[in-house]
C-alpha cells in the first residue's frame, strides 16, 4: 500500500494533483481542502489511499494520516465506495462527521449530495463506535499541520466543481453565499454546505 507521497507538486485540477516523485508523476484524487493547500511547483506531503479495481488503480490524496484513516473507515459501511466517502470529507472535516455520527445529526450527514435518510441511518448504526470522538485521532496521528489556505471563495469553488457543478453554477452559487455573509467571512465548510443548499434548489 502507498501510504504517502512527498514530491513537488507539478499540476493541480479541480478534482486532483499530480505529485512529482522520483520523476514519475502521480495523479491524485483529492478534496477540496487538501487541494487547497496545494501549491504548483511547492514540495509537498499528501497521505495516501489507494483503491483497487479490476479496471483501475485509484489514488487519494490527503493533508492529514486522521483525514486518510477516516476516509477508509467510511467505506466499510454499507452503500459507501470512495467517491461518496470523499465527498463526505469535502462537505465535513473528520471530527464535524465524528460529531455528527456521535450526535445521530442526519441533517448534517444528509448534506452531502448521495447521502440520503435511509443511507445516513446506515452510516450513524455502522460507524458511531468506530469513528471515536472529536479531537480522537485514528492511528498513525493527524500528520503535518497544513499550510495557509487560499480564499474561502476557491475551495468552496473547487469544492462544488470536485463534486460534479460546472465552473459557472459554483461561480454563481458562492456569489450567492457571499453576498449573504455581507462582511462576515464565512468558514469553507459552512460556505461550502450553504452553496450546496443553493444548488439543491435549482
Amino acid at each position: 500500500m502507498i501510504a504517502h507521497l512527498s514530491g513537488s507538486v507539478a499540476g493541480v485540477s479541480p478534482d486532483g494533483a499530480v505529485i512529482d516523485v522520483g520523476g514519475f508523476g502521480l495523479r491524485v484524487q483529492c478534496t477540496p481542502g487538501t487541494l487547497a493547500s496545494l501549491k504548483l511547483g511547492e514540495s509537498a506531503r499528501v497521505a495516501t489511499s489507494l483503491v483497487v479495481r479490476e479496471d483501475s488503480l485509484t489514488l487519494f490524496g490527503f493533508g492529514t494520516d486522521d483525514e486518510r484513516n477516516v476516509f477508509e473507515l467510511l467505506q466499510t459501511a454499507s452503500g459507501i465506495g470512495p467517491r461518496l466517502a470523499l465527498a463526505m470529507l469535502a462537505v465535513h472535516s473528520p471530527d464535524a462527521l465524528r460529531r455528527a455520527v456521535a450526535a445521530e445529526d442526519i441533517k448534517a450527514l444528509t448534506m452531502v449530495p448521495g447521502v440520503g435518510n435511509k443511507g445516513a441511518q446506515r452510516i450513524i448504526l455502522e460507524l458511531k463506535d468506530r469513528l471515536g470522538a472529536p479531537g480522537d485521532l485514528t492511528a498513525n496521528g493527524a500528520g503535518p499541520a497544513r499550510r495557509a489556505e487560499p480564499s474561502w471563495r476557491d475551495q468552496v469553488q473547487s469544492g462544488l466543481v470536485n463534486l460534479g457543478w460546472s465552473a459557472r453554477d459554483a461561480d454563481a452559487a458562492v456569489d450567492a453565499v457571499e453576498a449573504d455573509s455581507g462582511d462576515q467571512t464565512p468558514d469553507v465548510a459552512t460556505a461550502l454546505r450553504a452553496a450546496l443548499r443553493k444548488l439543491s434548489r435549482q
